[in-house]
């Protein structure tokens, strides 16, 4: 079976429908991955990729742009890489409101076993219930 990295703009066509032709293309491979005729991989710099995307040029809220994360996370026959971590960043953007990135870093912390994160983001990080480094 072939196995292809998914990038953000198949995605963003797929949700944007602004290029009839791009839209139809995504639609076909995502749905040959769902029907389990070919592999997706995917990755976490691709969620943030669709993210920024989604809040600087579509100007769609946090969590407008969460619910289209978890439904891409969700799509049947795309394998993640990492998938672990990004659950648990979905679930932390979720719960807290910090926009994903920062719970995905949250996320990986913990996943290492990090006493905490080292930031300038005081705010955030703190509501994610993270120790800040003193630095």
């Amino acid at each position: 079976m072939k196995a292809w990295f998914i990038d953000a703009n198949v995605f963003l066509r797929f949700f944007a429908v602004d290029d009839v032709r791009q839209y139809e293309q995504a639609a076909r491979i995502l749905r040959q991955a769902a029907e389990g005729e070919l592999r997706l991989v995917c990755g976490p710099p691709v969620l943030f990729e669709i993210a920024w995307t989604l809040r600087v040029a579509h100007k769609l809220s946090k969590d407008s742009v969460l619910e289209v994360l978890q439904s891409i996370f969700a799509w049947p026959g795309i394998d993640w890489i990492d998938r672990d971590v990004v659950r648990a960043a979905l679930v932390l953007a979720q719960q807290s409101g910090v926009e994903f990135a920062d719970s995905y870093i949250a996320a990986s912390a913990r996943a290492a076993e990090c006493d905490g994160v080292a930031t300038f983001n005081l705010k955030d990080f703190k509501r994610l219930g993270l120790r800040m480094a003193d630095f």
